[in-house]
C-alpha cells in the first residue's frame, strides 16, 4: 500500500513538473506569435494596422478600446530603423519589442522633443556610428539602442471619442518605418 502511494505521489509530482515546463515552453517553440502573425500580414518595413475593419483577423488585434494601433517589423542588420509620424496625435506611446515579444523600450509623446513620433533604432555598433556624424535627419530623434537583430515596434494613438478615431487612423496609417 506503501509503494502504491508513494508511486501515484511520484506520478503526480512529475505530471506537475512536465505541465509547468510545456507553458514555460509554449512561447519558444509557438508558431503563432506576433512576429509569424505580422510577417503573414506584410514584409519588413510596413505600418500594419492592429485596429479597425483593415487589421487583418491573422494580425494582433489592440485589447484596449480606447487606442488604436499600428506595428512594423524590422531587422536590424538591413540597417538603422528610423520610424517616423507626419500628424500630431492628443497622446502616442511606442514600444519595441525583440522578436521573441520581450519589450525592450517604451516612450510616449512627452519623451520625444516636439511630441511628434521620431524614433531610430539601433544595435550599439550602429550607435557608435551615427554618433560620428549625426544625420540632420536624427536631430530630434529618440534613439533606442538595443542588442538585439529583429523586433517589432509598435505605435498606439489615445482616440479621446469616436470622432477622434478616423483622425487617428490617419494619422497612425502615415506612418513610415524604413531601414536606413
Amino acid at each position: 500500500m506503501l509503494r502504491l502511494l508513494y508511486a501515484v505521489l511520484l506520478g503526480l509530482v512529475g505530471a506537475g513538473i512536465v505541465h509547468i515546463a510545456v507553458l514555460l515552453l509554449l512561447p519558444v517553440v509557438s508558431d503563432r506569435d506576433a512576429w509569424s502573425r505580422l510577417s503573414q500580414a506584410g514584409g519588413l518595413y510596413a505600418v500594419l494596422p492592429l485596429h479597425g475593419a483593415e487589421a487583418d483577423r491573422r494580425v494582433l488585434r489592440s485589447a484596449d478600446p480606447l487606442f488604436q494601433a499600428v506595428a512594423c517589423r524590422f531587422d536590424l542588420a538591413d540597417g538603422v530603423t528610423h520610424i517616423r509620424g507626419v500628424g500630431h496625435l492628443p497622446y502616442w506611446s511606442v514600444s519595441v519589442y525583440d522578436r521573441g515579444g520581450q519589450n525592450v523600450y517604451s516612450f510616449n509623446d512627452r519623451s520625444s522633443t516636439a511630441g511628434t513620433l521620431d524614433l531610430v533604432v539601433l544595435t550599439p555598433a550602429q550607435m557608435i556610428e551615427v554618433r560620428k556624424d549625426l544625420p540632420q535627419a536624427y536631430a530630434e530623434s529618440v534613439f533606442v539602442e538595443a542588442e538585439i537583430g529583429e523586433g517589432i515596434v509598435v505605435v498606439r494613438g489615445f482616440v479621446p471619442d469616436a470622432s477622434w478615431a478616423p483622425i487617428i487612423s490617419s494619422e497612425l496609417g502615415a506612418a513610415v518605418c524604413t531601414a536606413e
